[in-house]
């Protein structure tokens, strides 16, 4: 009765699993039910990367909730990176967790679902990164007034980039530089991002200019067309750029988060040629009308200080007054001066008289008789003291020259001349012997380079092929018909043209018929490399060595 009961309870015949394999069976069964799919719903549970680098959240609507994970290495090709309330598209593969018996998406592609949920991730990425500074208005910097060079961030391609050339050009002439990048998709970030840095990067004096003005432009479009500019890394690029830069991104209702960080936002693309230079005529006007002030205002100063000068004429008296004073007392001190000069003269001559009484003749010989005494009294010291000085080193001569004897010297030259001749002849014996060997070698180097040089070879009857370019022919298949060449043989060169070109072996010749019975039969020709004109043209019809 037990087993009867046994058996009729369902399921009782199955076979029996273990808890791993029913997991295992599961897990096959979710991924080849539904590999791939497109699941719409909110983040919810995203605190950030774990410490191994992997997503781990949850996608919920109002009714239901999934696990979802992003493996460390498919988070940096993200089109948009997870936040917590964030409505996304998942795209991934559905599959489960033994380990806790939950089933889960992993994910491999994530996009804002709508464009609500690109706004509201827009609007959070504006906060914070306004938080950060990257927005302040005191960044902004004062766009050049009239730059050499001009670098542009576009694609080059599109009509943006024309138009924008298009304005220059009716402007003041400039030098553009244009770094190309996608303006949309995936890599458009990361592009206009590197295109910024490397401007920057420029050497002022380096081979490429550095740019005065830099101008981020591209056409209009929807949000998601213009996502490209507005992550973070390409807000941080322009808030760190050292050169002025300026946004010109769709139209004027359109904006994005390079305009704020960037130091002026231009409507259009074109609109941001103008602002980045200014009109031609209008320069030469403005100069016009600078002119014309500077000039007036040249005239109302002139005229001012004439006005000026005139009053202060006025004011100064007569020119014969200011001389009639002066005149006067020069006509009193002509009076005097004839009296002052007979007094100042008679004055010095009663000088010169008291002290011409005075001098004696008798007083500059006794001086000069004083100084000659002291002059004879020091020549003798002098002469005294130079004897004293030379008489120590006059007995050392005296005393070093009894020592010296000539029949010494003699010997000792008579030794070192013996000496002399004998090294003179082992050194002509050595060089002799020397020079017979170099030249011995030199005899057995000329013979190798003869029996080693491709001139002996043409001695023997062969011929040397070069083309045009001076290269050696070594087949036929770079001897084309009508190519000149240039043949060597022993005795000189000579030029001939290729008529006709046979590859391979070619089949034995047939004997013509002789004219009359010969004595023997002829030889058969041996089969040999095809001939060209060259070789039909030469004596002995000789062929190539190569």
């Amino acid at each position: 009765m037990a087993e009867a009961a046994r058996a009729a309870r369902p399921g009782a015949n199955s076979p029996e699993y273990s808890v791993s394999e029913l997991s295992s069976a599961i897990k096959r069964t979710l991924e080849q039910a539904y590999g791939y799919v497109r699941l719409r719903g909110e983040i919810s549970g995203f605190r950030g990367a774990a410490a191994s680098g992997h997503c781990y959240f949850a996608l919920k609507d109002e009714k239901a909730k999934i696990e979802a994970v992003i493996w460390r290495g498919v988070v940096p090709g993200l089109r948009i990176k997870p936040a917590e309330g964030l409505e996304v598209i998942a795209t991934g593969r559905i599959t489960s967790y033994p380990g806790s018996s939950k089933y889960q998406i992993v994910i491999d592609a994530l996009e804002p679902a709508g464009v609500g949920a690109l706004m509201a991730l827009l609007e959070e990425r504006k906060k914070r990164l306004g938080g950060e500074g990257l927005f302040d208005p005191e960044r902004k910097r004062k766009l050049p007034f009239l730059p050499r060079v001009v670098g542009i961030v576009t694609s080059p391609t599109g009509a943006v980039i024309r138009d924008m050339l298009h304005g220059f050009e009716e402007r003041f002439p400039v030098r553009v530089l244009l770094w190309p990048v996608r303006v949309q998709g995936e890599t458009c970030a990361a592009e206009v991002a590197a295109g910024i840095r490397g401007f920057n990067a420029l050497a002022p004096d380096g081979p490429i200019p550095r740019p005065d003005v830099l101008i981020v432009a591209r056409g209009g479009g929807s949000l998601e067309d213009l996502w490209g500019v507005n992550e973070e890394e390409v807000v941080r690029a322009a808030a760190q750029s050292r050169i002025p830069l300026i946004s010109a991104v769709g139209h004027e209702t359109d904006w994005t988060l390079i305009d704020l960080a960037a130091d002026a936002r231009a409507p259009t693309p074109t609109k941001a040629a103008e602002w980045a230079v200014p009109k031609h005529a209008d320069l030469v006007e403005q100069l016009g009308k600078l002119g014309l002030r500077l000039f007036t205002a040249v005239a109302r100063a002139l005229e001012g200080m004439r006005v000026h000068l005139r009053a202060a004429v006025r004011g100064l008296p007569r020119r014969q007054a200011l001389l009639d004073l002066p005149r006067q007392r020069f006509d009193a001190v002509e009076r005097r001066l004839g009296r002052a000069l007979t007094a100042n003269t008679r004055a010095h001559a009663m000088r010169l008289a008291r002290l011409s009484g005075k001098l004696s003749p008798r007083l500059v010989e006794m001086r000069v008789a004083r100084k000659r005494a002291r002059l004879d009294t020091l020549a003798q010291d002098a002469v005294a003291a130079l004897h004293r000085r030379l008489a120590p080193p006059r007995r050392r001569l005296e005393r070093a020259a009894g020592g010296l004897r000539p029949q010494g010297l003699a010997i000792r030259l008579a030794r070192a001349r013996e000496r002399l001749q004998g090294v003179t002849g082992r050194l002509r014996v050595a060089a002799e012997s020397r020079l017979v060997a170099r030249r011995r070698h030199l005899d057995a180097s000329a013979k190798l380079l003869m029996s080693l040089s491709y001139h002996g070879v043409l001695a023997r009857g062969f011929a040397l092929l070069r083309d045009a370019d001076g290269n050696s022919v070594r087949s036929v298949e770079t001897a084309l018909p009508g190519t000149r060449l240039d043949v060597e043989v022993h005795d000189g060169r000579f030029s001939a043209e290729v008529l006709e070109v046979r590859s391979g072996r070619p089949p034995p010749s047939v004997p013509r018929k002789p004219a009359r019975p010969p004595a023997k039969a002829p030889a058969e020709p041996r089969p040999g490399p095809p001939r060209d004109k060259a070789q039909s043209s030469g004596s002995g019809g000789q062929g190539s060595l190569f």
